[in-house]
């Protein structure tokens, strides 16, 4: 079996593609239920975030796992396949392990560096977890990646080049502004009460906002949120919550606006803007969208470049595709009166909300278009570094753990040709007394022990070098072990409660 990754980022897709594509939290169920039921996979975890989605498998079968996975992408998220498999990137065996570990180590995020998707990156192992999903290698894989991201933020700067979406967002409001300086005394409404809206909410509160609200569907996590807030000791923000019907309300006192739900419609119209602010909206033309230009290539070249090893030189594989330029005309030529930061996907705000008078709206798509130029710290590199020690570490880890079940199939046969050597011994010496018998045993059990350690060591140590797994099928033919032995401690391995948790 094989580790296969097929998905899609902001590095590969325009935003309006992605949008189209993301995933509710129902759906990722469903599509993890799907992959398993096809037939190259046995494993599957799904990696959902605001500006990627990733459908992980463990497969037997590469052409028919980039087939399947590609096609059951396009089913539950709603978009032709053909539309759809442009923006595909198809990442297989070690560098699916690399592309997982740059993403935890924030290499791949629209912000280099953001710490995020760590969070991320455990909920789709959770999630895995619970739905029976994610098996041995997709538990070791994840839990490796979070392990990595956190030495790669413990070990180097990394941090000083990256920040959350949200800090970068409040920085592209404030249009060049020192973000505490603009934020100071003003009043926030935080729409949501989600991961990314806490992160949101937290972020104001130390920036130095006066007043925070907080509206949620669910009024008793808005409750928590605000609860939350007002414990924290290093603000003095006032915080209190309401409920998803004052949002209008709210609009009409608030001066940020940040907004991240798990709405699959707008939660903010360009028209309640309007109405809130006392304005009318704009006949200008609507803002243009950022666009990419995706590699000319279909699933089955994708299939190719990566099956022949030359996925870093194919035209648009192994390298972002890099988003074109856009030219995003002014948003407003007077002072702002509403800054919105939209960071839902699909979209929570009306794209068309630039075309209000004194409104300033910075999204995903904004976001990506500015972060296309921010500056990569120096500790990039070494974060890089870290990441190629951490693939070659995790596969040699991989591949002895391939060997191990046929390494305790040999030392259980073993004990078993003990065991009935010494009942024939008893037959033969009935008058031995306990003394003896048990010298006998522990004699023979010495010998049989330094017989098979070398050789155990060994082919340990083989099978963790590249091309070793052949190692453990030459044991399997040299001792003539029964196969069925060595699947059921594997399965006995897999279905170890303690296995994979953290």
């Amino acid at each position: 079996m094989s580790l296969l990754v097929v998905g899609l980022s902001h590095r590969s897709a325009p935003v309006s593609v992605l949008e189209r594509a993301s995933l509710a939290v129902e759906t990722q169920a469903k599509l993890l239920q799907d992959t398993l039921a096809a037939e190259p996979a046995t494993e599957a975890a799904v990696l959902a975030t605001c500006n990627r989605i990733e459908l992980y498998a463990d497969v037997d079968k590469f052409h028919a796992g980039v087939a399947e996975l590609s096609t059951l992408l396009a089913q539950h998220s709603g978009v032709g396949l053909e539309e759809l498999t442009p923006y595909l990137y198809v990442h297989y065996e070690d560098r699916a392990v690399h592309h997982l570990f740059s993403v935890a180590c924030g290499l791949d995020s629209m912000v280099v560096g953001e710490g995020q998707i760590l969070g991320q990156i455990k909920d789709a192992l959770a999630r895995g977890q619970e739905l029976h999903t994610a098996g041995r290698l997709l538990n070791d894989l994840f839990q490796q990646a979070l392990r990595v991201g956190k030495r790669a933020h413990s070990e180097t700067g990394i941090d000083r080049a990256g920040q959350s979406l949200v800090t970068f967002g409040l920085q592209q409001l404030a249009a060049g502004a020192d973000p505490e300086r603009w934020a100071a005394g003003k009043r926030a409404l935080v729409i949501g009460a989600g991961s990314m809206s806490s992160l949101a909410a937290a972020t104001l509160a130390r920036t130095g906002v006066a007043d925070i609200v907080v509206a949620n569907r669910t009024r008793s996590r808005a409750d928590r949120l605000v609860e939350i807030l007002q414990q924290g000791d290093d603000t003095a923000v006032r915080a209190r919550a309401v409920e998803m019907s004052a949002v209008g309300d709210e609009l009409t006192r608030a001066d940020i606006v940040v907004s991240c739900t798990g709405s699959t419609g707008l939660v903010l119209t360009a028209d309640a803007l309007a109405d809130a602010l006392g304005v009318t909206l704009d006949a200008a033309p609507e803002r243009p969208t950022a666009t990419v230009t995706p590699a000319p290539a279909d699933v089955d070249q994708h299939a190719a470049w990566v099956e022949n090893g030359s996925a870093a030189s194919a035209p648009g594989a192994g390298r972002a595709t890099a988003l074109r330029r856009v030219t995003v005309p002014a948003q407003s030529a007077g002072p702002v009166r509403l800054a919105l930061l939209d960071l839902a996907m699909p979209r929570d705000i009306d794209g068309a909300a630039h075309r209000i008078d004194g409104v300033r709206l910075v999204d995903i798509e904004s976001l990506a278009e500015a972060s296309a130029d921010a500056p990569m710290a120096a500790d990039v590199d070494r974060v890089r570094t870290i990441v190629s020690d951490e693939v070659a570490a995790f596969g040699a880890a991989q591949r002895a753990a391939h060997v191990a079940p046929t390494v305790v199939a040999l030392r259980t046969m073993a004990a078993g040709v003990v065991a009935g050597e010494i009942a024939r011994l008893d037959g033969r010496l009935p008058d031995l007394d306990e003394k003896q018998r048990a010298e006998i045993t522990q004699t023979v059990r010495r010998v049989v022990d330094k017989l098979l350690h070398a050789p155990t060591v060994r082919v340990k140590q083989l099978a963790s070098e590249p091309g070793g797994a052949g190692y453990a099928d030459a044991l399997r033919e040299l001792f003539d072990l029964d196969p069925q032995t060595v699947a059921a401690v594997s399965r006995a391995d897999l279905n170890d409660p303690n296995r994979g948790r953290s």
